[in-house]
């Protein structure tokens, strides 16, 4: 009998998927768990697996097509066996009731419970296919050597542990010897590899480069954002002088305990006591009024060099320490930029940060990330000379020169939501608390 390949629910809140590349065409043999097409859902690209073994008899989703989770894809069976030669009018409305569920056949195996799919702080990466033959093989992923990317378990590296047959190891789970993505040189986890020439890159003069479906849907939000919601931005500039003591002072420490101390760590710390001191700027725009948010979810944009940039969200960023946000924001960093975040990971974001100034920006003014209240950018540190009060000999004070390491942030807001006192006030929570920084 022929099984169906059903479009996934790839998140809680994720409700379609755009199909970006098949992997296999009609009439090729697939086997079982082998990665059938792509999928892209808010940047992150998903592969799914075959739910069977047999042969590709019919593909019903173009590339390029967005469909709802539930969505028919494909049919796959036995040669000559007959197949409807298109999809129903109307696909099955997809369960939500297990959101973690990513099988993609519609008679399951009735397999035991797999591991979790994404991101395993023990484990690295575990994808769709691999969670699903740990579960059914029942297969403790811990004691599988993964020879991908970064130490990443591959469904290789599953078939090779049970054909060999599983070895007892004799050390203590704390023993063993891990794979950290976040302790490795960047060699070992990207390569090293020659910048691309324009011809293999793409990028040649008097060619139309295609949009791929992360541009298209950076230009879909950024439009959207534009038309609905009536942006102004306020500047503000702050001396950083004591934050970038403490960090002086204190990223030796944060190594030794795997975080590299960054300053934008600091500045999501202060945007998240802000967002609790001013609540009206951690809130959503709806039709019946405006949703002010419980939870302080903080989204940073990363940039994905030519293919655009994705907002990975950090959740309950109010309830972190320093520490905590440099080990998150490295993690989630990291995995962006190695495209394994899964789609929750950009979902659920109630305020964005955007550190424009990594690249030398001064100043810029950000579009708002959608229904969001308002964007922060940070620009560029530069040493630059201030004027100062310092004590005169008389007791009282006087202006003098110093240098000071100075950056602008901007606040660009809604105005339907909020006023300009409002947003100031906001950001001279953010300049007042990176200032007096202890």
């Amino acid at each position: 009998m022929a099984s169906e390949v059903i479009m996934p629910q790839l998140g809680e809140s994720v409700v379609e998927g755009t199909v970006t590349k098949w992997l296999k065409a009609e009439g090729d043999s697939v086997t079982e768990f082998e990665a059938l097409l792509e999928v892209n859902t808010d940047k992150v690209d998903t592969e799914i697996p075959s739910p069977s073994a047999g042969t590709l008899l019919r593909v019903y989703v173009a590339e390029g097509q967005t469909v709802k989770a539930g969505t028919l894809l494909a049919m796959i069976g036995e040669v000559g066996e007959a197949v409807p030669d298109s999809p129903p009018a109307e696909p099955e409305p997809m369960s939500t009731a297990q959101p973690e569920e990513m099988k993609v056949t519609v008679v399951p195996a009735q397999p035991q419970e797999a591991p979790t799919v994404g991101r395993s702080k023990a484990l690295g990466f575990i994808s769709p296919v691999v969670a699903r033959m740990a579960g059914q093989h029942n297969v403790d992923l811990a004691k599988v050597q993964g020879t991908g990317r970064a130490g990443r378990i591959t469904k290789k590296d599953v078939l090779a542990y049970l054909e060999a047959g599983p070895t007892p190891s004799t050390l203590e789970p704390w023993e063993e010897p891990a794979l950290g993505e976040l302790f490795r040189p960047t060699e070992e986890v990207f390569g090293t590899k020659q910048k691309p020439t324009p011809a293999e890159s793409g990028l040649i003069p008097g060619s139309v480069v295609p949009h791929t479906p992360v541009r298209r849907s950076i230009a879909e939000h950024m439009l959207r954002s534009k038309q609905e919601s009536p942006h102004v931005s306020t500047i503000m500039e702050v001396d950083l002088s004591r934050l970038v003591a403490h960090r002086q002072a204190n990223k030796a420490v944060y190594a030794r305990d795997g975080a590299n101390l960054t300053f934008t760590a600091y500045f999501l710390i202060a945007s998240a006591l802000a967002l609790k001191a001013v609540p009206q700027v951690n809130a959503s725009w709806s039709a019946e009024g405006v949703i002010l948010h419980e939870a302080v979810n903080i989204g940073v944009a990363v940039s994905l060099g030519p293919d655009g940039l994705i907002v990975p969200v950090i959740k309950g960023a109010d309830q972190l320490s320093l520490l905590a946000m440099a080990s998150g924001l490295n993690d989630i960093a990291m995995r962006a930029r190695d495209r394994k975040l899964t789609p929750d990971e950009v979902q659920g974001g109630t305020f964005t940060l955007t550190n424009h100034g990594i690249s030398g920006s001064l100043f810029a003014t950000p579009i708002i990330n959608q229904p969001q209240a308002a964007i922060l950018g940070v620009g560029a540190i530069q040493k630059r000379v201030v004027a100062l009060q310092v004590p005169d000999p008389a007791g009282g004070s006087m202006d003098a020169f110093g240098i000071r390491p100075m950056a602008y942030l901007t606040l660009t807001f809604d105005h339907r939501m909020l006023d300009g006192a409002i947003a100031d006030g906001f950001l001279g929570t953010i300049v007042k608390t990176l200032e007096d920084w202890s």
